[in-house]
């Protein structure tokens, strides 16, 4: 994904001025970068103590924002599992992919009204984000029990005759049912004692019906036959089988009990599907600005940071020179590094994964 560089200069004499200054030096003529203005509307301001007092409690909310971004991203991700390369084309704000949202950007006048100073439009995006947030732990919560519900019945549709569910093997035919004396028992034998199974399964007890076997499932180990007996011999032919490790699985053929199974199993994917989110200083005052998006080139990057040196130097000319972990009061830097112009990292990769 794209990385692109905000940045912010003081206007000229007019604001076009400033982004015609900079297409010349970084995309005009040398191919540094492609730009866009990334507009911004006039805020409430206030005065410059407004400003430096909020400067802190905004690099705070800008970490938190980006955390949360990041949990849905990731999020959607666990919900697409084996789907994970189509989670960038699900990443989408307002509708569209994330490159063109932040090419494009427009404020939401609606959400955001510019007639609010600006700590309470901070404080609108930090209620906003704590929502998200708290919605994002309940969906994950829930997608988590329907996951491991269904790893469950899955687990059970699994694995060893032994142990596996047998609802999805045998069928109805397969039984003597409604009999008030005959009885069929489903038996797991082993494929080396198939031949014992054959010869000696209408010996196990007194009372099972001659012929009645038949293969019904295998796995790579085991065979699954059905044999029927009368009602009265069942303990008997258990132990009996046991005795010649023949394994009785106790199953009792009920077909609203196998349905039910089925359609949970329906209706926990289904579930689970659903769980997709339909899815986050230096100028004074007056303020005369000029907002600008820079996608670098990424072999000419430091090229780039050399030529927006040169234009906006004169801002600050210690800038080139401070150390990254310097405090400055009223800014926050994060341990990033400092330039004479306002900067700001925007990736768009929200994964700490390749897709």
């Amino acid at each position: 994904m794209a990385e692109f560089w905000l940045i912010s200069a003081p206007g000229e004499k007019t604001c076009q001025q400033t982004w015609d200054k900079l297409m010349v030096a970084t995309s005009r003529t040398n191919n540094l970068s492609t730009n866009n203005k990334f507009n911004i509307p006039d805020l409430k301001v206030g005065t410059l103590d407004v400003l430096v007092g909020l400067s802190d409690e905004l690099a705070k909310l800008d970490t938190f924002v980006e955390s949360v971004v990041k949990k849905v991203a990731q999020y959607m991700a666990d919900v697409l599992e084996d789907s994970r390369d189509k989670v960038q084309e699900n990443l989408l704000a307002n509708g569209v992919d994330l490159v063109t949202y932040i090419t494009r950007f427009q404020w939401d006048m609606a959400k955001y009204p510019i007639k609010q100073s600006l700590k309470n439009i901070s404080e609108i995006i930090s209620k906003q984000g704590t929502q998200i947030d708290n919605d994002l732990k309940a969906r994950a919560s829930a997608y988590n029990n329907l996951k491991g519900n269904l790893q469950n019945l899955e687990r059970k549709n699994a694995g060893s005759l032994l142990t596996r569910s047998l609802a999805d093997i045998v069928k109805k035919e397969d039984f003597v049912l409604d009999s008030e004396y005959l009885i069929t028992m489903l038996v797991v034998v082993s494929k080396t004692n198939y031949t014992d199974w054959q010869k000696t399964y209408e010996t196990l007890s007194e009372m099972v019906v001659p012929r009645s076997t038949k293969l019904l499932f295998e796995d790579h180990d085991s065979g699954l036959f059905s044999v029927t007996l009368f009602r009265k011999a069942i303990d008997d032919f258990k132990h009996k089988a046991r005795e010649n490790k023949f394994t009785v699985r106790d199953f009792q053929y009920n077909e609203e009990e196998m349905k039910a199974d089925k359609e949970e199993m329906t209706r926990l994917s289904t579930d689970k599907k659903k769980q997709l989110l339909p899815v986050c200083h230096r100028y004074g005052l007056p303020v005369n600005f000029q907002a600008m998006l820079l996608q670098p080139n990424k072999k000419n990057m430091k090229k780039l940071r050399e030529v927006l040196y040169d234009l906006y130097n004169y801002l600050d000319s210690s800038a080139a020179v401070i150390d990254a972990a310097m405090d400055i009061p009223g800014l926050n830097l994060s341990q990033q590094e400092y330039y004479p112009y306002v900067y700001y990292k925007i990736d768009c990769n929200l994964l700490d994964f390749k897709v």
